[in-house]
């Protein structure tokens, strides 16, 4: 909060100013207004007795006083402005003196007067915000489209996992994707539940023990099974037409602190990320939405959603400069798995218990003389190989999007499903050239 203090307006009152010993001049002879005139002789007997006595330095009027026609302070030792006949000076000293000992009077009355009035009040007629009653309880319900809207929908959608094993424990979320109890997670998340105890808390307190239905580590996702019935199944949105700049919200359990809502946007989409429980290789690129809602482990496989309360992707990887894996914590880029892709998958994972990659039959590395991956080898009979990609070449583009290296290639190749058919553009030793290959699923 900024403070905003009224400064001072007008001039400050001038300092006193000295004068000489002798007649000092004065406002002429009618008294200040409320003070009663009186006998020329009692105010010369009064400024006689002044004399005598040493008189105290005068104190100048407090900054925000103001007098009608200031004159400069009373002192000896300076000549005065212009002299007047001492018998006016004697009144008007009197005068002076009525009014400084009617004042100091009245502040010493009103002194008293607050400080009893007060010691018998007390503070009975303060009025405090404890004493205020309880507001109506709110009718109000949540804006449409507005992150209020969206919690309310998604909460009874999200779970917390709870992984025991002899070697410690560990945490994430999932979402049902089934009223009789079918999650959707990461695989990371359940690494290890077949040698240790997975249990789910759902959003409305009941917990229940969950078995491993299958996993697919290249995608980095996995769906389990808990015996309960009576669960809210998540809508799934689709993720293929989602702008950059939508905004979205994150739900999950970071460091176990289940049902937590962050909102952010989506950053940035398809972008290759190595992430998952597989050691950061090529087998675990993601192609990624990036978002700067607020994921932090614990996240992981929860929802992404639209503003509409759609799940748009699978939380599953942060990124966190400097810091290891158990320390780390959102800095702004966190990750998901697109819900097209991750629909797919885990449809076949649910009903066959394994989920089949998209591919395109080659191996690859990354090209020394330019951006690209370079082929090192080829599938026999795949869709590299029946397309004319040979051994050597660069490709450089799949369909609309470029390929900088190894890792955009296999992100762009796992954004589509087995059977799309995609232009490929290549260099190789006649140049430039553009090739159609067909997509292949491969199991595992």
């Amino acid at each position: 909060m900024t403070d905003h203090t009224p400064g001072y307006s007008g001039e400050q009152p001038e300092e006193p100013k000295p004068q000489a010993d002798g007649p000092v001049a004065g406002t002429g002879d009618t008294p200040p207004a409320g003070v009663p005139q009186q006998p020329h002789q009692q105010p010369q007997q009064m400024h006689a007795q002044a004399a005598q006595q040493p008189q105290p330095a005068a104190q100048p009027p407090h900054a925000t006083q103001q007098l009608p026609h200031a004159q400069p302070w009373p002192s000896g030792g300076y000549t005065a402005a212009a002299p007047v006949p001492q018998q006016r000076n004697r009144f008007v000293g009197l005068a002076a003196g009525a009014a400084a000992l009617a004042l100091v009077a009245g502040l010493v009355g009103g002194g008293i007067g607050g400080y009893v009035g007060y010691q018998l009040g007390g503070d009975k007629g303060a009025v405090t915000s404890l004493d205020q009653p309880r507001p109506a309880r709110s009718a109000s319900t949540a804006p449409v489209g507005s992150v209020q809207q969206v919690a309310q929908k998604v909460l009874p959608s999200v779970v917390q996992l709870q992984l025991v094993t002899a070697r410690g424990g560990g945490e994430g979320s999932g979402i049902v994707i089934s009223s009789d109890g079918y999650i959707l997670t990461n695989n990371h998340v359940v690494e290890g539940a077949q040698n240790g105890r997975l249990t789910a808390l759902f959003h409305d307190n009941r917990s229940a023990p969950v078995r491993v239905v299958g996993t697919d580590p290249k995608s980095d996702l996995a769906v389990v099974k808990a015996d309960i019935t009576g669960l809210t199944p998540a809508d799934l949105g689709r993720s293929d037409d989602l702008p950059v700049g939508a905004p979205v919200v994150a739900i999950g359990s970071p460091f176990g602190l289940s049902g937590t809502v962050t909102s952010g946007i989506i950053s940035a989409k398809d972008r290759p990320v190595r992430a998952g429980g597989e050691s950061g290789s090529q087998d675990t690129v993601l192609n990624a939405l990036q978002t700067d809602a607020a994921i932090n482990p614990g996240n992981s496989g929860g929802p992404l959603v639209d503003m509409d309360g759609n799940v748009v992707g699978i939380n599953s990887a942060i990124y966190s400069p400097g810091s290891s894996q158990d320390g780390a914590g959102s800095v702004g880029l966190g990750f998901a798995i697109p819900i097209d892709q991750a629909k797919r998958i885990s449809t076949e994972l649910k009903d066959t218990g394994s989920a089949t990659q998209t591919t395109l039959g080659v191996v690859i590395t990354n090209s020394q003389q330019q951006s690209g991956a370079q082929v090192r080898d080829v599938t026999p009979g795949g869709p590299a190989e029946q397309a004319g990609i040979r051994s050597g070449d660069v490709i450089t583009r799949i369909g609309d999007r470029a390929v900088l290296d190894t890792d955009s290639l296999i992100a762009a190749v796992r954004s589509h499903a087995p059977g799309d058919r995609l232009p490929i553009t290549v260099t190789g030793p006649g140049g430039d050239r553009t090739v159609d290959a067909t997509l292949a699923g491969q199991k595992g």
